[in-house]
């Protein structure tokens, strides 16, 4: 069963650091682009980070030069270090992966993780 799993959320201070983690597991032959969504209370879910299978980043304004989205290969995971969080970035954080399954491409989502920004 191919499945994402996330992990590294939690409760953290304003000015502080996370760093999430998404592992791909299964029968994948392939890990193409991945992406950070995450979706706040009331709020529809965005799109703040994507890493290419070669690496190319990309961010959304409200995280550029605060959170790095980085991946092993050897490890089938994709990581979200995030600095200098704020309140307004807590919500739901989400890894999506275009996965290779069985000589196709499709799209998995992880189960999401809690990150809470509060003093």
């Amino acid at each position: 069963q191919v499945q994402l799993v996330e992990s590294g959320g939690g409760l953290v201070q304003p000015g502080g650091s996370l760093r999430l983690s998404c592992a791909a597991s299964g029968s994948i032959f392939s890990i193409n682009a991945m992406g950070w969504y995450r979706q706040a209370p009331g709020k529809q879910r965005e799109l703040i980070a994507t890493i290419s299978s070669g690496g190319s980043t990309n961010y959304a304004d409200s995280v550029k030069g605060r959170f790095t989205v980085s991946r092993d290969n050897a490890k089938n995971t994709v990581y979200l270090q995030m600095n200098s969080l704020k309140p307004e970035d807590t919500a739901v954080y989400y890894c999506l992966g275009v996965l290779g399954v069985g000589g196709r491409e499709y799209d998995y989502w992880g189960q999401g993780t809690q990150v809470t920004v509060s003093s």
